[in-house]
């Protein structure tokens, strides 16, 4: 089968600053993928990328077999259709209510009844695991792990195939964050879509990333299962995963003796 996204030898640049050299990756279809990195590798960057929200300076960025250097506005438009993004801090439209906000797209992007609208709505609130009651609330009388979900119902209004998750445990506590990762795991697998995640969360990356793409230095360092990523010896990939306060989250993964943390 087709990989679901197929990033070739992209660069980027802002100004004089390269941010991808040469960077590729390929997203499986029903995965759960990660894109971890260090601090200005370009994660987000690229995710925009893949959702059409910035071009980069030259490669492939190729979703559902769409090449999106040279995409029609048409083609964009249905593409768009075929993804949903949950974005860190949730963004959504303070003024409106939770219906409000998960049907924006239902009304921009199909032709549907109002009555049907808000059906769908429904749906979504409950999908998420949300009461019905949530829908006539706004952003503001919600708790930090409501609006994730909220926005999720919202990144699945249009019933895509594709959904883009940047940081979605971030400002969750551990017990709203597990309960969040086990929410995207049982969604991928009701739904059958393909996940690709921003995250640095230990627990999400051992428990719910199926693989995963490593950024430093510009470029991919590692791409592959955690079993496979903890095989490079890139300072990074070190740094992250084997360092006193990691190894034992990965031990039985890490091989024999390189989780000992060496003391200087």
């Amino acid at each position: 089968m087709n990989s679901v996204i197929e990033v070739q030898d992209v660069v980027t640049r802002f100004g004089e600053r390269v941010v991808h050299n040469g960077v590729s990756l390929h997203i499986e279809p029903n995965e759960i993928y990660g894109i971890l990195g260090e601090s200005g590798a370009g994660k987000s960057v690229l995710m925009r990328e893949m959702i059409m929200l910035q071009k980069p300076d030259s490669g492939s960025v190729r979703v559902l077999g769409q090449e999106l250097g040279n995409i029609s506005y048409h083609e964009a438009q249905m593409l768009r259709g075929e993804w949903g993004v949950l974005f860190q801090f949730g963004a959504l439209y303070s003024s409106m209510t939770i219906a409000e906000n998960i049907e924006v797209q239902l009304k921009e992007y199909t032709k549907l009844s109002k009555k049907m609208r808000d059906m769908l709505v429904r749906s979504k609130i409950a999908l998420v695991g949300l009461d019905a009651h949530v829908g006539a609330l706004y952003p503001s009388e919600l708790s930090g792990g409501m609006i994730k979900r909220a926005a999720l119902a919202r990144a699945l209004a249009m019933e895509p195939c594709l959904l883009f998750l940047d940081e979605p445990t971030s400002g969750l506590d551990p017990v709203g964050a597990r309960n969040f990762d086990k929410l995207i795991v049982e969604l991928r697998d009701m739904l059958g879509i393909t996940v690709v995640m921003i995250t640095h969360d230990l627990d999400s990356i051992a428990g719910i990333v199926d693989r995963m793409a490593v950024l430093a230095d510009k470029h991919v360092v590692a791409e592959g299962t955690l079993e496979e990523v903890l095989r490079s010896k890139h300072p990074f990939v070190e740094a992250f995963f084997k360092n006193e306060y990691t190894k034992d989250k990965f031990a039985g993964i890490i091989p024999k003796g390189e989780a000992d943390v060496q003391q200087g």
